[in-house]
Formats: structure tokens, C-alpha cells, sequence
């Protein structure tokens, strides 16, 4: 059922002459194609994960703009953006904040000095960078949006989304992340370089804005309000899925964990398949690309645009697998192959 707060606010919002809540997010959308060029998807996945109330691991080579993508998004959007640098030295207090001694007038006393977690956006650069006490430090904030921290509980703010980067040729002096990280992510997207012409406009693009910052620069256009994300969420809620389209969800879901049922060469790839958090991962992007494409209900279509950023990172294969070089890609591609809608 739709959040009846979600609901009055929308129509107040269009009643008010303002624009729709898909508006307003396409319109968001469409900021962030400008000054990101040649990723597309990774611009929607962005969204899609925003829109389903999800994190993201978003995993590409160096100079791809993953930092320039979220950094615009967090321009565009009226929300707090913080940054961390993940390092082997990181400790869990620099992500969460710690407890301090200051003198106050009623004496000496413990504050509790919110760290860079306690933001809308939280763009956790090169993850994979600090060991996994640091890695863990951001499980409860990702999972039950909430930091506990010397007995207390601190809440996150409504809006909030972790944006985890990592690089997948860095082996030295990285922490792979443990599979029960992994599995809160709600997406993990891999992106890859922009086409011949695509990178001729960034060069352009960089050009332009580089001779802008010694000129006056135009004003920027007001932000989309977060009301918008909420009224957007609301309406996502609403958005239909029928017992064969979540049967479609549940069947790619239990393929991954009886791959012996579809035999081989499926059975011999994977040796732990997806959480249930895949099935809920499906249904909840699923829906946000429904919505996004304007249909009043989910169709299988709509699940495989979505399924192998929702399912890549919850495999884990066969040694045979890996000796073959097969990829969890090429293993969901097969899923998809032999799992009927019907």
C-alpha cells in the first residue's frame, strides 16, 4: 500500500502547479546525462537504486566518472553528499563518528561527533581499499539505517544511500568484500568505456568546462527537492505486479540455488546461489524501471533489465566455473535462457 503521507504530498505537489514527481526525476536524469557522458546505464542504475531505496556497489576501471556521477547527482539533487577515501589505516570511528571528551559548563562530559555517515549520499571511494573491520562499519547504516555507537542509536536521515566504488584490477593491498556486504547492496553495477564518438564529446565537454571557470558562470538551476524521490517512492508502491511476474522473480531466484534441476552446464557453475534479498532486489528495482518507463505494472522485461545488477554480486561459483573463465554474467545470461516466464 502506498505511504498515505506520500500520497497527500504528491497531489499537494501537483496541485501547487509544481512538476510530477517522475518529472522531476527525469529531469534529474537528464542533469546528470549532460555532465556524465557515455554511461548511461550507470546513470539510471543511480536512479533506479534511489528510487528503490537501495545501495549501490558500482565497480568499473580507473577515469570512468564514477566519482564525477555521484558528485552530480548529489549537485542536482538537494542533498548532503560526504566522501570517504577508504585506506588500509581507515578506522570504523573515522566512518561512524565517536564519543569525545569536552568540558562543558555542567563539567566534563562524552558528545557523540556524528562521522561522514550521517549524510544523504555517501560515496564510499575505493571500498575494498580497507580492511573489513572498516568494511562492517557501514553494515547497520546500509542495512537498518542506523548507527549504534557506545550503547546509543543514531538514525540516518530519511534519504540515504551508499555509493560504494571499487576498482576490479587493484588486487595489492585490497580487502575483498566479505559476501554478507555484498549481499546489502542492492545493485551491483559493472560499467565499462564510452564509445569512440561518446569520448570525443567528453574531451570537448572538458574543454568547455575548463575555459568556463576563468568566465562568469551562468546560474545553476535550483535542485530537485527530495519531496520529489519520497512522491516518486510512493508511487513506485503502487505500481502493480502480478502473481506470474513475481512467480518470473522467484523461479530466476531458485535457479541460482538448484541450478541442478536446469542440468548442466548450469548446475556446475554455481556453488551458492542468491538471499532472498535477490528476490526482494528484483521486485523493488523492477518496479522502479516500471515506473520509469511509465507502465502501470511490472512485466518480465522489466525484470531482466534489472536482473543482473541485482543478482552478479550474490553468486558464488563453481571452481570449475572460474577455471573456464565464466563470469557470473555469462551465468545469469544462461539463467535467464533457460527459466520460461510461464
Amino acid at each position: 500500500m502506498t505511504d498515505p503521507h506520500a500520497t497527500t504530498t504528491s497531489k499537494i505537489s501537483r496541485a501547487g502547479g509544481l512538476p510530477s514527481a517522475r518529472d522531476a526525476v527525469l529531469e534529474l536524469k537528464s542533469r546528470i546525462g549532460r555532465s556524465v557522458l557515455g554511461q548511461e546505464r550507470m546513470v539510471e542504475s543511480m536512479l533506479i537504486g534511489l528510487l528503490a531505496n537501495g545501495n549501490l556497489l558500482i565497480e568499473s576501471l580507473p577515469g570512468l566518472a564514477k566519482t564525477r556521477a555521484v558528485k552530480t547527482l548529489a549537485k542536482h539533487l538537494a542533498a548532503d553528499l560526504s566522501r570517504v577515501q577508504f585506506t588500509p589505516d581507515l578506522l570504523p570511528s573515522d566512518v561512524t563518528g565517536a564519543e569525545i571528551y569536552v568540558q562543558t559548563d555542567k563539567g566534563g562530559q562524552f558528545q557523540f561527533q556524528r562521522g561522514p555517515i550521517f549524510a544523504n549520499l555517501v560515496l564510499a571511494d575505493e571500498i575494498n581499499r580497507a580492511p573489513a573491520k572498516v568494511q562492517s562499519a557501514l553494515l547497520e547504516a546500509m542495512e537498518e539505517r542506523q548507527v549504534t555507537v557506545a550503547g546509543k542509536t543514531y538514525k540516518m536521515p530519511d534519504l540515504f544511500m551508499v555509493l560504494a566504488t571499487e576498482n576490479p584490477i587493484e588486487q595489492e593491498g585490497t580487502y575483498p568484500l566479505p559476501e554478507a556486504q555484498l549481499d546489502r547492496f542492492l545493485m551491483h553495477v559493472v560499467i565499462g568505456y564510452p564509445d569512440e564518438a561518446t569520448e570525443g564529446e567528453i574531451i570537448k565537454l572538458n574543454r568547455a568546462e575548463s575555459a568556463q571557470k576563468s568566465k562568469d558562470r551562468p546560474p545553476e538551476p535550483a535542485p530537485i527537492p527530495q519531496l520529489a524521490i519520497f512522491d516518486a517512492r510512493g508511487e513506485i508502491d503502487d505500481i502493480f505486479v502480478s502473481d506470474l511476474a513475481q512467480k518470473y522473480i522467484v523461479d530466476l531466484v531458485f535457479a541460482t540455488r538448484f541450478p541442478a534441476t536446469y542440468g548442466k552446464p548450469l548446475s556446475g557453475w554455481i556453488q551458492v546461489g542468491a538471499s532472498p534479498r535477490g528476490s526482494l532486489a528484483l521486485d523493488r528495482c523492477a518496479r522502479a524501471r516500471a515506473w520509469l518507463d511509465e507502465s502501470a505494472f511490472v512485466t518480465p522485461d522489466h525484470v531482466r533489465a534489472v536482473m543482473h545488477d541485482c543478482l552478479r554480486h550474490r553468486l558464488i561459483l563453481t571452481y570449475e566455473a572460474l577455471s573456464e573463465g565464466v563470469t557470473a554474467d555469462q551465468v545469469i545470461d544462461k539463467i535467464a535462457e533457460l527459466v520460461s516466464v510461464a
